[in-house]
């Protein structure tokens, strides 16, 4: 599934594994797949918006804040393409037991949600042994790069730091939910009212490792926000590690996808929202206006009938005029119509191109009018078209 290289500390040479892997590497089934190439850009672009929502203990005492970002961005390739893409930025900051937490994430992914690029950071400090975490996920060709560090301590020292990088092939990578497309995947699931039936997509649990990841609908319940009542739509995400417990949390979704309250299960706080925000619908295309054809009756206005007349008198005059000056052309339609009422040819327009191509200054020289007669009126003697 993967290969890994890992360096740490001096402490910590006892903790590197020595049994190799033997469960088969999991891999996401049809449903998810699916689910995901049906996503459009036109859909994901809908539920671009920023949110923000308080940290509150079990007894209700804010502890911090959550903020969610979803935006247009675009992303630079490891072979220099510059592309359009959903840019997913969230970052907390608050108190948990008194102790002061936080985290950030940053990510670029496709507009199937495939995860291009992704950097989070998670920091905890503890009175006697402050922990920092750091994670970076970036796609390379064939390949997807995890790199995590783990910080211990305030003085960053080299028995401090566990670094370790894993390299997972792209293919087993389908349907592989990162933290920044978990944020999106929820506001399509909300906007949809729905979630994939049996749908098993790929995560990472706490480890780093490869594991499934399932989505479960709690149906909905109608809260009330800033004096105002809303119904939201309810979805359970489970990360199934196979070597940790697994991890479950709660999002109670608002119909446009804003996240109304976030509760991890087994965990006394949760995130809520304290202002109802502005509900975007989905808008409703209009058929165009259809605009019946009604008949012009132009002979009943007036004004019209007068600039009828007016440039009929214009173009009787201006006829006029021309023939005056070309008298030749007169007299030339005038012999015309005389042969052609003299002939009387079954074909009238070869008759008036055998008539009129004899006035051509580069033709050659053949009988005129040969059209007219019998009986072949209508192609040359063979002795003339070889």
């Amino acid at each position: 599934m993967s290969s890994k290289v890992q360096s740490k500390g001096p402490q910590a040479k006892d903790q590197q594994a020595s049994a190799p892997e033997s469960l088969p590497p999991p891999k996401a089934n049809a449903e998810a797949i699916d689910f995901l190439s049906s996503l459009t850009q036109e859909e994901l672009q809908m539920l671009f918006f920023s949110e923000t929502l308080a940290m509150v203990s079990s007894t209700g005492e804010p502890q911090g804040e959550l903020t969610i970002e979803v935006q247009k961005g675009k992303h630079e390739d490891d072979t220099g393409t510059i592309s359009p893409c959903p840019l997913v930025h969230a970052f907390s900051r608050g108190f948990m037991d008194q102790m002061l937490c936080g985290n950030s994430l940053l990510g670029y992914l496709s507009w199937n949600l495939d995860i291009m690029e992704q950097h989070s950071r998670e920091f905890i400090k503890f009175h006697i042994l402050p922990m920092e975490r750091k994670m970076s996920l970036l796609k390379q060709e064939d390949q997807l790069a995890m790199t995590r560090t783990i910080k211990e301590g305030e003085i960053c020292l080299e028995q401090d730091v566990r670094n370790e990088v894993t390299f997972f092939p792209w293919h087993s990578t389908a349907g592989f939910i990162s933290e920044a497309a978990n944020l999106l995947l929820l506001r399509v699931m909300a906007w949809r009212k729905m979630v994939p039936t049996n749908a098993r997509f790929l995560a990472l649990d706490t480890d780093g490792k490869l594991c499934y990841s399932t989505y479960r609908a709690l149906g909905f319940q109608v809260i009330q926000v800033d004096h105002q009542e809303s119904e939201v739509f309810i979805v359970e995400q489970t990360v199934h590690s196979d070597e940790c417990v697994p991890m479950s949390c709660q999002f109670y979704l608002l119909p446009d996808g804003h996240l109304a309250k976030r509760v991890q299960v087994g965990s006394p706080g949760c995130c809520v929202i304290t202002k109802m925000p502005i509900l975007r619908e989905e808008d409703e295309i209009e058929p165009p206006p259809v605009f019946e054809k009604k008949p012009l009756a132009w002979e009943d206005d007036m004004e019209l009938y007068s600039r009828f007349l007016e440039r009929k008198e214009q173009l009787r005059l201006s006829h006029a005029s021309y023939l005056q000056q070309h008298p030749d052309a007169e007299a030339l339609v005038s012999d015309f119509m005389l042969f052609l009422l003299l002939r009387r040819p079954a074909d009238v327009v070869t008759f008036a191109a055998e008539f009129f191509g004899s006035f051509a200054a580069r033709r050659r020289p053949t009988p005129s009018l040969r059209s007219s007669d019998p009986p072949s009126p209508f192609r040359w003697p063979d002795t003339e078209c070889s």
